[in-house]
Parts: structure tokens; sequence; C-alpha cells
């Protein structure tokens, strides 16, 4: 969230890359001085060879011993890193990347890299093949006797060296930085081997460990490209009116703000636009999850990457490509993969200590029991080497990213924008939720069902004062009395020095007067309230009625009420919130009565009227007070205190309203409610898949170490110990894809 919040849970965004390669942090943010300088400026660099945290963590290192850097920016699905620097160019930059092995293409500041993200290249799969017959004659040479050992030996080198020198090479670049990753490990245990001269094993391992990278790789491009694969649902060009009238294809970057566009049945509209002819139906679902299409019409909102169906379109441009609603949700994903969730950060805690810790017991294997045990150095140096093999925290560091992305592209795919993993394993704790009324519960667009004038001089003005003023209030009161004046014919008049009063109406001057529109709060405040008045009200309001009072300096003109109308997937989402075990309380800036209706109507436990933003905020902390774990749904806007200080805020409606997105914890990409039980079903699940796959890591890792002590366990067997448990972890975690 943007707001300050004095919750720990909230984004943890010094993320920590790990010793192995995996589908960690997409996005990443690491800040290496605390004072950073006002003069610091942004470069980025496309690197090719950065894709997953083991290279993130190489350039972290490295990097952060020049001087002059205050900030890295990771995003690892388009292999982009921004540098926050006050050097006075690249060039040192450069340089420090190259010595890692990888290569830093500068690029422009602003490109984060989506437009021409990287695509998989093609495998050579022949020099694989090459080295598992090598690897596999080697084994048949060696226990058959058929030659000499000369000839395993040559046999297992061509096969180590066909597939395993990028290992190497990753391995020394690893080791030269103190950094003992995978491939660092991989590339002593191997050297180990034929040190020992155990040439048949150390060329199985190595084509074994390579076979495996590759299966796990394509396996964690699946999760990766979950999400970037959104980035391919806008089209490249776009149907434009030139100055002269006439319509041209135009990239879609190309296009400014107020351009006008057209789109043919079929096509998929490539921005963000107000409809201003022409009437079709447009599949949404890319964005808002719906499963059936939304008629669309003069005035209606268009999203880019969702699908023109019926008849032809002309838009206005309301938002550059690279500003639209979903262009907002890709690198609110991406910056979601970069914040710590809280069983990733205890992973990265332990896989900081594990690492090391299991180096130095090997070492301890190899060295001790011949030294002071008498034991044969050959039986010993190899248990530590199986060790080392065995011991890779490869499985479990991987086991919660691969979890928590596939999770986050899961939610996406159902129009829930989650802003993190802590967020994604927060709503299994969830125990109560707070609900704003209007466009939360109902559909957010009252009409005026009643008027009374009050004042009989006031019988033929009173509509067209309160529409006048309402026309200029956002609220859906205002602008219903507004609309059904427009709808009787009324003129309008002009209103000076209009302002809007949080949680109780708006004023203005009209011809010199002052007016106020507002609720019943408003006119107690201006000690305008009399018993009558209070019969009157009350008598709407037990009617489920939101009633509003125009008002001048003598006291009340005309009252007007105004009814919302609840939506259907209300009533099924709070059951379902029910079955889940989660109790609800209605939070309302509307009169007590109008709340106690609807929360009936809708089956709410509870629910607080007359609240403004404020009184939201304390009935919040009065949850937390009784040990519940609270969230809270509202627009994103008004309710921001209560939303900041919820456990989990969510924002209704995000893709009709421009900051949702940027607001809340959790984003609905439509106003549907029952979205909410989806998300905290989806948490629950992740949650029982995260402990699945740590539990297996260990519990495996645990078994075979147990082998391996025993003497009982070989290098080969602890490469498919290792590789077998992580690929194992990754297909459980992208369990979560499924439809």
């Amino acid at each position: 969230m943007n707001q300050p919040v004095s919750h720990e849970h909230k984004h943890d965004h010094h993320a920590h890359a790990h010793g192995c390669c995996g589908a960690a942090a997409a996005s990443a943010t690491v800040q290496l001085r605390e004072n950073p300088s006002s003069h610091a400026r942004l470069s980025r660099f496309r690197i090719d060879a950065m894709d997953c945290p083991t290279e993130q963590t190489l350039i972290q290192d490295k990097l952060g011993k020049l001087a002059g850097i205050e900030q890295l920016e990771f995003n690892l699905i388009n292999r982009v890193l921004g540098v926050r620097h006050t050097l006075n160019g690249t060039a040192d930059i450069e340089r420090a990347i190259d010595s890692l092995g990888m290569k830093a293409e500068p690029i422009g500041a602003e490109d984060d890299g989506s437009a021409n993200a990287p695509q998989p290249g093609r495998t050579r799969w022949w020099p694989l093949a090459l080295s598992g017959i090598a690897a596999i004659t080697a084994e048949i040479v060696h226990f058959s006797a058929l030659a000499p050992e000369w000839m395993v030996a040559a046999l297992a080198l061509v096969a180590i060296l066909g597939c395993g020198l990028g290992t190497y090479k990753k391995g020394w670049i690893a080791l030269k930085n103190r950094n003992l990753n995978i491939n660092a490990l991989m590339s002593i245990a191997v050297t180990g081997a034929v040190l020992i001269g155990q040439w048949p094993e150390a060329a199985m391992v190595m084509v074994l460990f390579t076979v495996a990278e590759l299966i796990e790789a394509r396996s964690l491009d699946r999760a990766r490209n979950a999400i970037s694969g959104l980035m391919q649902l806008t089209p490249d060009m776009a149907t434009v009116q030139q100055g002269d009238g006439q319509w041209r294809e135009v990239e879609v970057r190309e296009v400014a703000v107020d351009a006008l566009v057209r789109v043919r049945p079929g096509e998929r509209i490539g921005l963000d636009g107000e409809v201003i002819s022409g009437q079709s139906s447009v599949d949404q679902a890319p964005i808002t999850g719906e499963s059936l299409p939304v008629e669309k019409g003069v005035g209606d909102k268009l999203f880019a990457g969702t699908i023109n169906q019926a008849g032809a379109l002309e838009f206005r441009v309301t938002a550059t490509a690279g500003q639209s609603t979903l262009a907002r949700i890709i690198k609110a994903v991406e910056q979601a993969q970069g914040a710590r969730a809280p069983t990733q950060r205890f992973v990265d805690r332990f896989s900081r200590i594990y690492t090391p810790a299991v180096f130095a017991v090997a070492l301890a294997v190899a060295v001790i029991p011949p030294l002071f045990m008498a034991g044969a150095w050959f039986d010993w140096v190899y248990r530590a080497l199986v060790l080392l093999v065995v011991a890779c925290p490869c499985a479990l560091v991987i086991s919660t990213p691969v979890t928590i992305v596939s999770g986050l592209a899961a939610a996406a795919r159902k129009g829930i924008l989650i802003k993190g993993g802590v967020y994604l394993e927060g709503g299994r704790h969830l125990d109560y939720l707070a609900l704003d009324k209007t466009g939360t519960l109902t559909h957010g667009k009252p009409v005026q069902t009643d008027a009374k004038v009050l004042q009989p001089l006031f019988e033929d003005r009173a509509q067209a004062l309160a529409a006048s003023l309402g026309e200029r209030s956002d609220h859906p009161v205002s602008r219903a009395i507004a609309q059904f004046g427009k709808a009787q014919g009324l003129a309008f008049s002009e209103v000076d020095d209009f302002a809007a009063l949080a949680g109780r109406g708006v004023r203005g001057t009209i011809d010199g007067e002052v007016y106020h529109l507002g609720n019943h709060r408003l006119v107690e405040e201006l000690g305008l309230c009399s018993p009558e008045l209070e019969a009157r009200l009350d008598a709407l309001e037990r009617q489920g009625k939101t009633v509003v009072l125009l008002l001048d300096r003598s006291g009340p003109l005309a009252l007007f009420a105004v009814a919302d109308t609840v939506k259907d997937s209300s009533r099924q989402a709070i059951a379902e919130l029910h079955e889940l075990g989660i109790k609800t309380v209605m939070l309302t800036g509307d009169n007590p009565h109008t709340a106690q209706a609807i929360a009936a109507v809708v089956g709410i436990d509870r629910a607080e009227g007359n609240l403004l933003p404020a009184d939201k905020l304390t009935s919040i902390e009065a949850l937390y007070a009784r040990g519940h774990r609270v969230g809270m749904v509202g627009d994103g806007i008004n309710d921001a205190p209560a939303l900041a200080r919820a456990e989990i805020g969510f924002a209704m409606a995000a893709a009709g309203t421009d900051t949702a997105i940027e607001t809340a914890d959790v984003a609905l990409m439509d106003d549907d409610l029952r979205k909410i039980p989806a998300f905290v079903r989806l948490s629950r699940q992740s949650a029982a898949i995260l402990m699945q796959n740590i539990v297996l890591a260990l519990g495996i890792k645990a078994i075979f170490l147990a082998i391996t002590f025993a003497g009982m366990a070989t290098m080969w067997m602890a490469v498919f110990a290792d590789m077998g448990v992580s690929l194992l972890v990754v297909f459980n975690g992208l369990r979560l894809l499924r439809k």
C-alpha cells in the first residue's frame, strides 16, 4: 500500500536473492545506501543472462561494493536492471557486470523492458545428447571392464565438458565472489569425484544435473510466463484518426491521449478509452475475470487487452499504452513478486545459514574420520561429496517463490490483483471483514425515490437547486438527485464557492445565497434539526432509504430520499464468507436505519452507520483490540484510512478507479464481491501447498542425509534426490495455475 501503516506485515522491499536458480522475485528493489542522494539518476540495463536469483545475488554483491551506487531495481521477468547512482557514466557498472560473465546493455531510463522482453532461446540439444551417450557408455565400460580405465576417463571427460562448461563457469564466478550457490556446489562435487577417480559417476552426475536444470527452467517459465504473457494481450497496432480525417494503422505505443481510435468486431482493443460512437459487447475477462461479455455504448469505458465482439466502436483514448489499466496490472504484479512473503523470508534466512553450514559439515565429514578415526580417505571424501549434492537447499529455496508466483498469476486470471505474497499468505488468517456499503454491497447507482418540499416558497425551485448542487458532487446520492433533475428537464443554476464536506454533503453559493445539500449529521451540526424533521427522516430511513436535505441559513427547505439496490452477488458473497468462518460488519456513512435494512437483506452480521472516514478507522481498531484479523473492503480512495489500517485492504471496481490499484493490497478488477471468498480460498490453498513443499523439501533431504551418513548413497542418487525434490515442489506449486 502507498499509505503509511502501522503493521509490520506491509511490504518488505529489501529483497535478498538466493544462491539457487528459481522463480523467485520477478521484481525486487534493493536499497544499498541509507541516505540516498537527491542527485542520483536512474540507468537501466538489459542483462540477458540475469533470469534467476543466482545472478541477482552476484550482481547485488558486486555492485554493492561500488561507491556511488545507491539502489538496485531487479526485473527478472524482462531481465532488466535499474541502477540509481551518482556516477558520471555507466562504464564502471558495465565493467563490474562483465566481470561476472554477463553483458549489460544500456537501455532508456523509462524502459521497463516489457516492449522487447526476451523470449526463451532454442536449446541446443545435441551437446547434451552426446554427453548423455558418453556418460552411459562410460558406466557400461567401467562395470563390464571391456576397455582400459583411460577410455572410461576419456568418455567421462567428453560428457562433463559437453554439458558442464556452463555450470563450471557459473560455479567459478560464484566462488570468486564467495557465493555458495548450486553451481558452485555441483562444480566442487564433480571435480572431487574426478580427483578420487570416480569418472563414470562424475559424468553421470553432471549430465543428470544439466537435464534436471533444463526441465526445471522450462517448468519455472510456466509460472513466469503466466505473468509476462499478459504483455501479449494488447495488439501492436491501432486504427487511429489522423488530422486530415483519414484512418491509419499506428503503433499502439505511439498513440496519444485524446486520439480517436476505431476497433472492428473481433479485434482486440489496444488502449484504454471512452466510447464516443457505436454499440457492442466486449469480452473483459483478461482484465476483470468476468465470464460474460459486457455491453458497451457511448460514455462507457474500454480497457486495453479486451476483445470487441459484436459491433464497431470508436473511442477516445484516455491513457497511453504504458499507463493503461492492463499495463498497471502487469507492473503491480511484477512488483508484488518482489515483496517477500513471510514464509519466503523465513526460507531466505534459513538458506543463508544452511548452505555454509552444510559446506562446513561436508568438509568435516571428508577430513575428521580419516585423520582421527582411521577412516578411509576415499570413502569419507566420497560421502562428503554426496552430502554436498544431497544437502543443496535448491528445492527448499524455490518451493516458496514458485508457489507465490503461481498464486499471484492464478488470482490475476480471476480478476484479483494481489499486491504481494504477504497478502496472498495473509488472506487465510482473516476472521472478520468490514465492508463499505455504496458500490460495494450495492450497485452504487442509487435513484431518487421521494421528494418533499418543507418551505412552500421553494415549491418550484427546491429540486432544481438540489440538482444544481448534486451535479457538482461525485457522491452517488448527490448524483442521483442531479440525474432526477435532468430527467425532469430542469434548468440548472451556476454554483459558486462549491465545497465537498467529507461524510456530510456539499455546500455552494447560488445567486448569492449559500445552500447546503447534506445528510442528517450536517443538519445537526448546523443546528437546524427539529423533532418534526427527525420524525420525517426516521420514517424514510426505516425503509432503507438515504435522506438528504436542502438547507439555507434559515433551515431545511426540502428533503430527498434516495435508494440503492443490493447486488445479487453480494448476498452470495456474504454467504460464502460465513461458510469460510469469516464474520462481517458493514461500515457506512449512511444513517443507521438504512445500514440495518441493507445488512438484513444481504445477511451481514452487524452494521454501523453515520460513520466518517475516521470513524471507520476507529471501528477497525476496535476489532483489532478484540483479537480479530480484519480485512476492509472499500473504493480505495474515500476509505483510505480504514483500508490502510486493515490487515488486507480490498478495493472494489479497480478497473473503473484510477488510483485503486495503487491504494489497496488486493484490487478486485470488477465490482463482484464474490472474488473475496475466492481470494480467501486461494490463500488457504497456497498456504497448504507451501507447507507441503517445505515438508517435502526438508523431509526427503533428511532421509537422504541419513542414507549418506550410513554410506549407502551414491552421487547419482544424490542428484536424483536434489533435483527430483526440486521438480516435485515446482510441479506442486504450479497446481495453483490450473483453472
